[in-house]
């Protein structure tokens, strides 16, 4: 699964500190903490008819992360959601659009991994693009397939997965994993062998009607994830939080993964294996329709 360019994105600005700037001229200096060792944190937003989704939880999560860096600055819920505002009216854009936020420790004096070598910051990265759920086209009448990465997940006592920091090399050798074996992403495990979540998205099996998925222990908190387990208790959908090996992924009804850049999407293989009747299933396809009901009447209203 290769995302394409939209031409909408051709002239995008880019919202660095407050400042405006076009994506070809934007940049960041070599001495900011995220080029010097991806000392940063970030978040992912979804723009539904001018409103973000859960934009509070994101912002929590956010903050959260900066705090467990022990970043010296954290900008506020309202000032962030300010320059996502402006940037969102300068590119005149409210809907079907996907937001990457992110803010480092800010810039170094000089080239080294020690905090105290910042001497301004942070660096707050306002990206917004034209992006509709990445996962559509991919998707299709077949489902996404995945296959199982030898790159495994890192336990809270290595690097806690709460932290949403913006070192992503984990993810990205799964992905290359992915890409050579001609998938659209990777299921990652933990150091015990369990499901974890894929290089990009959270995973939750079905099995007999109900709707499963990995413990918050090498995964990350996850915004949707979290309001797929909602929807569950508020529908009288059975749902739990355990350890699932792979063979438990293999013999599922059905099979989703969940995340702000693709939503809900269904896989329809994993490992060569087709899950189910390798078509997209009934609970999927309910909880897909009450997710969408929620995004289009919920969210912070920006535009």
């Amino acid at each position: 699964m290769l995302q394409k360019f939209d031409q909408r994105n051709k002239d995008l600005l880019v919202n660095i500190n407050g400042e405006l700037v076009h994506r070809d001229k934007a940049g960041v200096s070599p001495f900011d903490s995220a080029v010097q060792g991806g000392d940063a944190v970030w978040e992912g937003l979804r723009v539904y008819n001018g409103r973000i989704f859960r934009l509070g939880a994101h912002l929590d999560r956010l903050r959260s992360s900066a705090k467990a860096l022990a970043f010296s600055e954290i900008p506020s819920h309202e000032a962030i959601t300010e320059e996502i505002r402006r940037t969102l009216g300068a590119n005149s854009m409210r809907d079907a659009v996907h937001i990457r936020l992110t803010l480092t420790r800010g810039v170094k004096l000089t080239s080294g991994m020690d905090p105290r070598l910042n001497t301004a910051g942070p660096t707050l990265i306002v990206l917004a693009e034209h992006k509709p759920p990445v996962y559509d086209d991919a998707v299709g009448a077949e489902g996404l397939t995945l296959i199982t990465s030898s790159v495994r997940r890192f336990p809270p006592d290595c690097l806690d997965p709460k932290i949403h920091h913006c070192n992503l090399i984990q993810s990205i050798l799964a992905k290359i994993e992915a890409n050579n074996a001609g998938a659209d992403d990777a299921v990652m495990l933990d150091t015990r062998g369990f499901l974890a979540e894929t290089n990009a998205t959270h995973v939750f099996i079905v099995t007999n009607g109900k709707v499963e998925t990995s413990r918050l222990v090498a995964c990350p908190e996850g915004i949707t994830r979290e309001t797929v387990l909602g929807l569950c208790e508020q529908n009288a959908i059975p749902s739990a939080q355990r350890d699932i090996s792979m063979p438990e992924v293999y013999r599922a009804d059905e099979v989703f993964c969940t995340g702000t850049m693709g939503e809900l999407a269904w896989v329809g293989k994993v490992d060569g294996r087709p899950i189910g009747d390798a078509r997209i299933g009934p609970v999927t396809t309910r909880l897909r329709s009450l997710f969408a009901e929620l995004t289009a009447t919920e969210g912070t209203q920006v535009v």
